[in-house]
């Protein structure tokens, strides 16, 4: 396994909280409230992307991680994506993982892990919580994508104790 490229250091907590910010306005848009941004090795934010299942159509694999891997690969080369870092309100489905691992981004920072959403969501249909931690997915690779989280989990979590609430009362 590749060791991933040198990775600057940024003010973590910070840019996460940027993608909780991203987050609430998907949920104000209609859409859950999952949000991320992509920060370049200067520490600019070059992307952002929340959830997008009624922007797409309806599409259930319209995450926010998924979209922004997809456009940050359309945008900017694996070798340049390598010290970028993807700041996400929860952590990355095993989907998300593996656009984010294919797409070359070198980071993850995330807020919510999957168990801690699985919990508030339980069997929802809306939101079928496929629990396997991003770093499984990643270890699998054959390059290294460093992972930290969870970061700010209780403020991350709120995000969706909120809004399932809301939504139908199920929130833990």
């Amino acid at each position: 396994m590749t060791r991933p490229t040198c990775l600057p250091d940024l003010d973590h907590e910070y840019f996460l909280r940027q993608s909780f910010v991203v987050a609430e306005r998907a949920r104000q848009a209609g859409d859950h409230p999952f949000g991320c941004v992509l920060v370049d090795a200067q520490g600019n934010v070059v992307m952002e992307q929340g959830n997008g299942y009624t922007a797409e159509g309806g599409d259930m694999t319209a995450h926010a991680e998924r979209l922004l891997a997809t456009r940050a690969s359309k945008a900017h080369a694996p070798d340049v994506l390598a010290s970028y870092t993807m700041y996400t309100s929860a952590e990355p489905c095993a989907m998300c993982a593996g656009a984010v691992y294919w797409s070359g981004i070198g980071r993850v920072v995330y807020g919510q892990s999957e168990a801690s959403l699985k919990e508030i969501t339980g069997d929802h249909p809306e939101n079928p919580t496929l629990d396997l931690p991003c770093r499984t997915v990643f270890a699998a690779g054959q390059r290294s994508v460093a992972v930290i989280g969870p970061l700010l989990e209780d403020e991350a979590a709120e995000l969706q104790r909120t809004f399932w609430r809301e939504k139908d009362g199920s929130a833990a």
